[in-house]
């Protein structure tokens, strides 16, 4: 997928999981990729996050980082 449309989907997720209440929004945001997403779209998302990840929510990327 483009990495325009893999940002705009996993900041969504982050958005949503914003709205949740607790203060384990990563571990959630982690478990929903690892729930959805295939392992492809997650291996992408890890390795757009070691590039910098532009343009991520910083929940996503904290997230990224668990999965």
């Amino acid at each position: 997928m483009s990495p325009e449309k893999m940002v705009t989907m996993a900041n969504q997720i982050a958005g949503f999981f914003k709205t949740q209440p607790g203060e384990d929004q990563a571990e959630r945001v982690a478990d929903h990729l690892r729930d959805f997403w295939e392992p492809r779209m997650r291996g992408q998302l890890r390795a757009y996050v070691a590039e910098g990840g532009d343009g991520l929510d910083d929940l996503v990327i904290a997230a990224a980082r668990k999965i």
